[in-house]
């Protein structure tokens, strides 16, 4: 009977160690591991805004010619939030625009978050007419997420392209989203 409580004491006194180890996540299955760098395309999206207004920024101009219309339909080959990929989108707008890759630390805190795809030029602090090279360093306007408006961001990456708002149903919990910001034209194919 005395070991049973000793190896119970002992269990309780390494469970507890771990309660206040900052360093390490638990996981689904309740087991610890190292931390890591949120990442947008590969993530959490608890905090991601799925469904938006419909309002674009000041500035944002409709594409001349875009590759899909308004109004039309294609299929999504895009993993940055889940439910996305192979998922039928339905074109709310199109716009010609710089889109970025940023990592930025929100300003509601937490870890930092790498490689978020996607920001435009347009919701950007002071974007000016030139493109922002891959380095810069900028403050955001745009909210997709909690904790991304005011934040302090480093670009990944920078492309010209058309981008595209849309709607579409999930394809991980059947969730109907509505206005999504945003969507490459590379990360679209004809339905």
């Amino acid at each position: 009977m005395k070991k049973q409580f000793f190896i119970l004491g002992m269990s309780a006194i390494v469970s507890l160690s771990g309660c206040g180890n900052d360093s390490s996540e638990e996981t689904h299955e309740g087991h610890l591991q190292e931390p890591k760098q949120q990442e947008m395309d590969h993530s959490d999206h608890s905090q991601m805004d799925h469904s938006s207004s419909g309002e674009v920024p000041g500035g944002l101009k409709d594409a001349e010619k875009p590759t899909y219309k308004v109004g039309s339909q294609a299929m999504m080959n895009a993993e940055h939030m889940e439910g996305m990929d192979g998922a039928e989108a339905t074109i709310v707008g199109a716009y010609d625009t710089t889109v970025y890759t940023v990592s930025y630390t929100p300003t509601t805190g937490g870890e930092k978050v790498t490689n978020h795809k996607w920001v435009i030029h347009e919701e950007i602090e002071n974007a000016g007419d030139e493109a922002f090279k891959p380095g810069a360093e900028v403050t955001l306007k745009a909210d997709h997420m909690k904790g991304m408006d005011g934040a302090e961001a480093v670009i990944d990456s920078a492309q010209q392209t058309t981008v595209y708002m849309v709607d579409y149903t999930s394809k991980a919990d059947g969730e109907k989203v509505t206005n999504h910001k945003w969507v490459t034209e590379s990360e679209l194919s004809p339905k």
